[in-house]
């Protein structure tokens, strides 16, 4: 029993090892991936299967979809697309276990992999990217090795304990045995790595394995649901579409079940062959799922977002409490409400950037604004999306005829100043995953330019705070900081030309360092001038 919970706690570390090391390596192209190539019901599912297959986890690929939901850079719609291809994707692990685990000597490549790889992570403690390829070399080779423990152990039970004891409750015992190891193991790889053991050592059949691998499925969802307890409504419904996704998916199997196993068996002619037999079942079961839900996703969408209806949370501080039809005073509440959007930008930076700056104005001709956002960083970032809607929502009801025709020029202008608030800070969250990448990559310069873009951010903010504390700028005060922040810009120019001349920055690092800083200083430019367009009576930047 201790060898087999071993070889399973082994197990389970590799494929820890293994995902940490992926998403190191290459978790900002699977993140990437999955936001971006998911416009259509089949890139969806495209996207995660292939993210699922390689980074060996259809938790953390599913866990990611919650995020980008919750962060408003998802649909619903697209996201149970990444969620039935998450389930196809995982399908690749079993044929890996059965195919490697099952045919080949495991020690001949298994402590081979984990030798280099241990020896790598001593070598290249230094170098951030060898030493996640070592961590990967470590994880592949533990996998395996676990997966020998659980298969000697397996055989050893049969001694101990007859499997046959359970078919008198029927399959449905299996399947609750494949769910509850699931949940509790929080891996279906894992669970399915036993269920291989345990039919290549004769401990169960192939239609009780197949229960199992049905059950193991379905206790996947348990991971989903956990992620969006207590999370915003979206999240909430992803995880009622993965439940009902996988149990309905995994009651028709279950059904037919009987018609499956003879077709794999007996059709293909695998009844000799039951380890690949398990893992094309778990390719075919997932599949017929797709297929199953693939022409309701759209109907499926609309009743899940009738679910866990909430109050709207009132974001904005000045415009709900003002008529747009009485457009003075809206003009008024609007340009208030563009300095809270500031604000809240500006809170919301701080955090992301870890900024050694009060989050708070608090001295100045303004009262100090209590902060409505909550939440985690993502969160707060599609308060922010929310509230620049709110804006321009107002903005539209405001009847622009009621002005005279310099108050109808500064609603143009304050919308200019939102826009401006609002596209800054999008780049400058964009800006911070590729510092992100900058501090992992083995490149010292690169490591050192994360403190760097803090500090200039810091600055920019410092100078914006004087002006906007007084509420109001005058042309020689922007100019100032427009200078200081084009002074960053040529001198961050200037230290990269360095690096490249003293060969410090290769190619495609030299180009990722530019357009970073490219578009850090625009983003800094477009505070200045939102700021600036807020609140100066007339628009002082020429367009």
């Amino acid at each position: 029993m201790w060898k087999l919970l071993a070889g399973l706690g082994i197990f389970l570390f590799g494929i820890f090892l293994m995902e940490e090391s992926i998403k190191e390596l290459a978790g900002k192209a699977f993140r990437t991936l999955i936001r971006r190539y998911t416009e259509t019901k089949i890139s969806s599912i495209l996207s995660g299967s292939l993210s699922t297959a390689i980074l060996q986890s259809s938790s953390a690929v599913n866990l990611m979809v919650l995020a980008f939901v919750g962060a408003g850079i998802m649909s619903l719609h697209n996201a149970l697309g990444v969620i039935l291809g998450a389930n196809i994707g995982t399908t690749f692990t079993a044929w890996i276990v059965a195919f490697f685990g099952f045919k080949i000597s495991i020690e001949s490549f298994a402590l081979p992999l984990i030798a280099v790889g241990g020896l790598g992570m001593i070598v290249f403690a230094n170098s951030a990217r060898y030493l996640n390829i070592s961590k990967l070399f470590i994880g592949f080779g533990l996998l395996f090795h676990g997966l020998d423990y659980m298969k000697t152990s397996v055989d050893q039970l049969t001694q101990f304990f007859d499997i046959t004891m359970l078919a008198g409750y029927g399959l449905g015992i299996f399947l609750l045995a494949g769910i509850i190891l699931t949940a509790v193991m929080q891996s279906s790889s894992a669970t399915i790595a036993l269920i291989l053991s345990g039919i290549y050592s004769g401990l169960m059949g192939f239609e009780a394995g197949a229960a199992m691998v049905i059950g193991a499925n379905m206790g996947t969802t348990v991971t989903v649901i956990l992620g969006a307890l207590g999370g915003i409504p979206i999240k909430k419904r992803v995880a009622v579409g993965h439940l009902v996704f996988n149990t309905v998916t995994g009651a028709i199997v279950f059904l037919l079940l009987p018609v499956l196993a003879w077709l794999i068996q007996s059709g293909l002619g695998w009844e000799d062959n039951t380890v690949l037999g398990i893992a094309l079942f778990h390719t075919l079961f997932n599949l017929i799922g797709v297929m199953l839900f693939l022409p309701f996703i759209s109907g499926f969408t609309d009743k899940l977002n009738t679910l866990f209806q909430e109050p709207d949370k009132i974001l904005t501080h000045f415009i709900q409490n003002t008529s747009p039809d009485v457009a003075d005073a809206a003009l008024v509440a609007f340009k208030k409400e563009i300095l809270h959007q500031y604000i809240e930008s500006r809170r919301y930076l701080i955090r992301l950037y870890n900024l050694s700056l009060s989050p708070d104005l608090t001295q100045g001709e303004e009262p100090h604004l209590q902060s409505l956002f909550s939440g985690s960083k993502n969160h707060i970032y599609g308060q922010l999306q929310e509230l620049h809607g709110n804006i321009f929502e107002y903005y539209a009801m405001i009847d622009s005829k009621q002005l005279n025709e310099v108050d109808a020029q500064k609603l143009d202008q304050y919308l200019r100043a939102s826009r401006n608030i609002m596209n800054a800070t999008q780049n400058l969250k964009e800006v911070r995953s590729d510092l992100e990448e900058f501090e992992f990559s083995n490149n010292t310069f690169l490591n050192d330019q994360f403190p760097i873009y803090k500090q200039r951010l810091e600055e920019l903010f410092s100078d914006l705070d004087v002006i906007v504390e007084k509420n109001k700028g005058d042309a020689a005060a922007f100019s100032h900081v427009l200078k200081q922040v084009n002074a960053n810009d040529m001198k961050c120019i200037s230290e990269s030309s360095q690096a490249i001349k003293n060969r410090k920055l290769k190619d495609l690092e030299a180009t990722s360092m530019v357009m970073t800083n490219r578009m850090f200083t625009q983003s800094c430019r477009m505070f200045v001038f939102g700021i600036e367009e807020l609140l100066t009576e007339e628009n002082l930047r020429k367009e």
